[in-house]
C-alpha cells in the first residue's frame, strides 16, 4: 500500500473541489477503498474522507418515493420500516449483500461504486493483463478461469461481472442516482465495457453520490429480490433476480411488471423484454417459463460460465412465481 494524503471534507462543495483532483479517491465506509488498497489495484495519491459530512445520511420516504443519501449505512437502509413497505426488494437485496460487519460499515453510495470481484483485476501482482487496471492490456479472463464471470454485455475487452446486489433492485425499480446538480438514471449510471472497460460509471471528474432516489409505485410496493449462490452467506450472486409486480383486480392478469437480474452480466441487466413479454399476460407457470427465456438473449458463454446461461432464466422465473404466490 502507498502513502497518501488525507483530507476530511467539512463540506459537500469542498469533497467535490477535492475529487476533482488527479489520483484522488473518496473514503466513506472504507470497505471497498481499504479491500482494494491491500489487493494494490487502488493507489490513491490522497483521500479525501466524506464520511462525516453532514445531510447525506437521510433516509425519506413519501408519497412520491424514496430519497436515500449516500451514506446512509447498509444495515440501516435494510431495516428502515418505510423502506421494507414501500421497495421491500431494495430491503431484502441489501439483507442478501456482504456480512452484517460490512452492511454496518458500507454506505449506499460506496455499494454502488464497489469494483469487479474480478480475480484477474484483483491481482494485479501474478495477472498483469487487465483491461480495467491497465487498459490496452487484454483480458485474461477470457481465456482463464471464468466460472464467476458475465454471460451478458461483455466483449473481448471484459467480460468480468458487476457484484453488487442492491443495484439490481435499484435497476428494476427505476433509481436514479443524485451526483449534486446532474441525476442519472440508474440504467445509464453503470456503463458496458465497450472500448473502455476501465470506465464502469457515468460520474465525470469531481462528481460524487449524494443520493439514490426511487419514485413509488405498484410495482415497487410489490417486489421481491432472489440470489442463488454457492453458499448461504457471505458469497457473491451466481445469479439474482429483483422483480417488481402489479397486477390487475381479477389477481392473475399483469398489469405491470419490472425484472433486472445480477450476477450474470457486466453491469445490473434490466429484462425489458421479459417485462415485455409478460405485461397484459396471465399469471401463469408456463408463461412465466417462456418469458423467463428471453433473460438470456444475446448471452455469450466462455466455458466454465456456460451454466448461468440456464440458471438466469430460472432464477427470473422462481422469483415471478414467488412474487404472484404473495399477492
Amino acid at each position: 500500500m502507498r502513502d497518501f494524503s488525507y483530507l476530511r471534507a467539512t463540506s459537500v462543495e469542498e469533497a467535490i473541489s477535492a475529487a476533482a483532483m488527479p489520483a484522488t479517491m473518496l473514503l466513506a465506509g472504507g470497505t471497498t477503498l481499504l479491500d482494494l488498497a491491500k489487493c494494490g489495484v487502488a493507489e490513491p495519491e490522497r483521500v479525501v474522507d466524506i464520511s462525516h459530512l453532514e445531510g447525506l445520511d437521510a433516509i425519506h420516504v413519501d408519497a412520491k418515493g424514496a430519497t436515500i443519501g449516500a451514506l446512509a449505512r447498509m444495515s440501516r437502509v435494510a431495516s428502515d420500516e418505510a423502506i421494507k413497505a414501500h421497495f421491500p426488494a431494495v430491503s431484502e437485496a441489501l439483507w442478501q449483500a456482504a456480512s452484517a460487519q460490512i452492511r454496518n460499515m458500507a454506505t449506499i453510495g460506496g455499494n454502488l461504486l464497489q469494483r469487479t470481484r474480478c480475480a484477474y483485476f484483483r491481482d494485479p501482482v501474478t495477472f498483469p493483463n487487465c483491461n480495467k487496471r491497465n487498459p490496452g492490456s487484454g483480458c485474461a479472463a477470457v481465456t482463464g478461469v471464468n466460472r464467476n464471470h458475465s454471460v451478458l454485455g461483455g466483449n473481448s475487452a471484459c467480460i468480468a461481472t458487476y457484484p453488487g446486489d442492491l443495484a439490481v433492485a435499484l435497476t428494476a425499480l427505476d433509481a436514479v442516482v443524485h451526483l449534486g446538480d446532474r441525476q442519472v438514471p440508474i440504467d445509464d449510471f453503470f456503463l458496458l465495457p465497450g472500448s473502455t472497460p476501465d470506465k464502469e460509471h457515468a460520474m465525470r471528474p469531481g462528481e460524487i453520490i449524494t443520493a439514490i432516489s426511487i419514485p413509488a409505485s405498484p410495482v415497487a410496493r410489490h417486489s421481491t429480490f432472489l440470489k442463488v449462490r454457492d453458499r448461504q452467506s457471505y458469497e457473491f450472486a451466481a445469479a439474482s433476480a429483483a422483480v417488481g409486480m402489479d397486477l390487475a383486480a381479477d389477481g392473475r392478469t399483469i398489469r405491470d411488471i419490472r425484472v433486472a437480474i445480477g450476477g450474470v452480466a457486466t453491469k445490473p441487466w434490466r429484462l425489458r423484454a421479459v417485462e415485455d413479454a409478460l405485461r397484459g399476460k396471465a399469471l401463469e407457470p408456463d408463461t412465466v417459463k417462456q418469458a423467463s427465456r428471453l433473460a438470456i438473449e444475446g448471452a455469450v458463454d466462455h466455458g466454465a460460465n456456460h451454466y448461468k446461461i440456464e440458471l438466469a432464466p430460472r432464477v427470473v422465473e422462481r422469483a415471478i412465481l414467488k412474487l404472484g404466490a404473495a399477492a
